[in-house]
């Protein structure tokens, strides 16, 4: 396959996702555009052979970088560690937790949205790449700058915390 070729089925296969991931960052469509583009011009640059093996989760990383580099930049914060500048981001984003989550509303009141209002940033984003991108906890540790061990331990965590929200919310009913 040559390098158009290898570009082109990759964001068929990879653009979307990576939009949505990336929308949910920054809370700005526009923004998510150009840093999904950024992504795919920084893979053209690195080819093929560099990217073997690892594409996704190299994707997921570089959009995840400059998803945080336009944050800061909006928000004018140069020596903040990523942490903070994605944390901030999701208090200051208009979406509930449950439209940043692309999940469903039943009403007024969203039993889910509201276990997941609960969670941090970190515990959302993690949770948002394993069970919404269906990434594995290497590709995820790769992504984020964790360890393999600290995102099992903060996804355990995370549902374990939406497990006794939502369990004592049904207990209430």
């Amino acid at each position: 396959m040559n390098r158009t070729q290898w570009l082109r089925e990759a964001m068929l296969r990879h653009e979307s996702r990576l939009l949505r991931y990336v929308s949910r960052l920054v809370g700005n469509t526009p923004v998510a555009g150009e840093v999904v583009q950024e992504a795919f011009l920084e893979m053209w640059r690195a080819g093929p052979q560099a990217l073997e093996g690892r594409l996704i989760p190299w994707l997921f990383t570089v959009c995840r970088n400059r998803a945080v580099d336009a944050l800061r930049k909006d928000s004018r914060m140069l020596h903040t560690d990523d942490d903070a500048v994605l944390e901030r981001a999701a208090f200051q984003s208009a979406g509930a937790p449950a439209a940043r989550l692309d999940l469903p509303t039943f009403g007024g009141d969203d039993e889910l949205a509201g276990a997941l209002a609960s969670l941090s940033p970190r515990q959302m984003e993690l949770v948002r790449l394993k069970f919404q991108e269906d990434l594995s906890y290497r590709e995820i540790a790769e992504i984020t700058g964790l360890t393999v061990n600290n995102v099992g331990v903060q996804i355990h965590a995370a549902i374990k915390t939406l497990r006794q929200k939502l369990g004592a919310k049904a207990g209430a009913k």
